[in-house]
């Protein structure tokens, strides 16, 4: 028996063929390219096809589908919310799969994450987690009592939205606070405006366009742009996160996303932050680890989606 497991991001596809213990048995990643809206839909179910084929080859069965999309999935109506797939804002993707003789189930990155984490990562075993993610965006797996939080409309877990300061500005509507200066995106933006309008910084964050990890590279060599900007993000993730345990209470946050990476090197200082603002009993309960499954992540929670899905199937 097997699942296919299909991982959608903004840029890329990753699918899997894994066994019903989560072993992969074979994978593929694929470039999106220049696609767009229906064109998406169309090679994603192409992807998942190629594997169908695969199992077969494999001599193995397929019980279900499962995929994780980079955005909002609305689960009454079938449509994705992925506002970074051009197209994609309100695309019915449940009505490419319905082809499928088999169980298919879609839902949001940072559900699957969570999921992943939770059957064979850094989570394994816990019922009350939460998945912090920073890369271009800032968003959270919540699991609470062995049962994903999606709120009314699949939406909980936005906390790039999250605010530390009651000053509110325009520029904030967008990606929300927490993102705006303390996402991959937010970092580089912030450095590059602030070595902009230092009258005597001539560092390497001059140059017209950098990139998060420009700013970690200026860090190590005590670039004082870079050391005000990072500051300021570990005080801020610091802050979001000492929230997240005062309200939710988890055993772990796992942190993920392409910033962990560079910023593992600030985990204790994140910690130390945290404990400052958060109800300090719930502070005591959790610890502060690093993902385990890292890139794989959205394939293993799709996959074990699926599998939810075929079990729901059984019962």
């Amino acid at each position: 028996m097997s699942v296919i497991a299909v991982d959608l991001k903004t840029n890329k596809i990753s699918t899997a063929l894994l066994k019903i213990d989560g072993e992969f048995i074979e994978s593929k990643k694929r470039p999106l390219g220049d696609l767009r809206a229906t064109q998406v839909g169309r090679f994603l179910c192409s992807q998942i096809d190629d594997f169908i084929h695969k199992a077969a080859s494999h001599h193995v069965k397929v019980k279900a589908i499962g995929i994780s999309v980079p955005g909002i999935f609305y689960e009454k109506t079938g449509v994705v919310w992925a506002p970074n797939i051009p197209g994609w804002r309100n695309y019915p993707l449940i009505e490419d799969l319905k082809k499928y003789p088999y169980p298919v189930r879609v839902m949001s990155d940072r559900c699957c994450h969570i999921l992943a984490e939770q059957w064979k990562g850094a989570a394994k075993g816990c019922k009350n987690v939460i998945y912090y993610s920073v890369g271009s965006g800032i968003y959270a797996g919540i699991m609470i009592d062995g049962r994903i939080l999606r709120g009314n409309s699949n939406i909980a877990g936005a906390i790039g939205w999250i605010s530390v300061n009651e000053k509110f500005e325009n520029e904030y509507k967008k990606c929300g606070y927490l993102e705006y200066f303390a996402s991959a995106k937010g970092i580089a933006d912030r450095a590059h405006e602030l070595a902009n309008t230092t009258a005597d910084y001539d560092g390497p964050l001059l140059n017209k366009e950098i990139n998060v990890q420009d700013v970690f590279n200026a860090y190590k060599y005590e670039d004082p742009v870079a050391e005000k900007v990072l500051d300021q993000a570990v005080k801020y993730w610091g802050i979001s996160i000492a929230n997240l345990v005062s309200v939710f209470n988890p055993s772990k946050i796992i942190l993920g996303g392409s910033v962990f990476g560079p910023a593992t090197q600030f985990i204790h200082r994140i910690y130390e932050e945290a404990a400052r603002w958060a109800q300090p009993i719930s502070m005591q309960d959790v610890t502060l680890e690093l993902s385990e499954l890292g890139n794989h992540a959205g394939l293993v929670g799709a996959g074990r989606l699926a599998l939810i899905a075929s079990e729901e199937l059984q019962t």
